[in-house]
């Protein structure tokens, strides 16, 4: 199993519009045979950042993932809502090996 944790810097201004976009993202993400484990949102104080995670079965099922979802039209729809919006000013993936019980 590989499990991506995506940073996002996000427009604090704009965070209805990113919470808008990550349900785009729970949503489509299982279509592609992954697992969302979720957005976390700025809370408390003042936060310009936010957090999601997935895991895929190896980084093989995540590479097949990024092509099939490159030609998916509700995926280019939500690429296009955050662009449109500017809800997010970058984003950084990490990948890890998660070690569970």
């Amino acid at each position: 199993m590989i499990t991506c944790h995506v940073r996002y810097v996000v427009d604090q201004d704009k965070l209805a519009e990113f919470e808008i976009y990550s349900r785009m993202w729970l949503a489509l993400l299982p279509k592609f045979g992954g697992v969302h484990h979720g957005y976390f949102l700025p809370a408390e104080g003042a936060s310009d950042e936010a957090f999601c995670l997935f895991s895929f079965d190896s980084l093989a099922a995540y590479e097949q993932y990024r092509l099939a979802s490159a030609s998916d039209p509700e995926v280019a729809k939500a690429i296009a809502y955050a662009k449109e919006t500017r809800c997010f000013l970058r984003h950084e993936r990490s990948f890890y090996r998660p070690l569970l019980p």
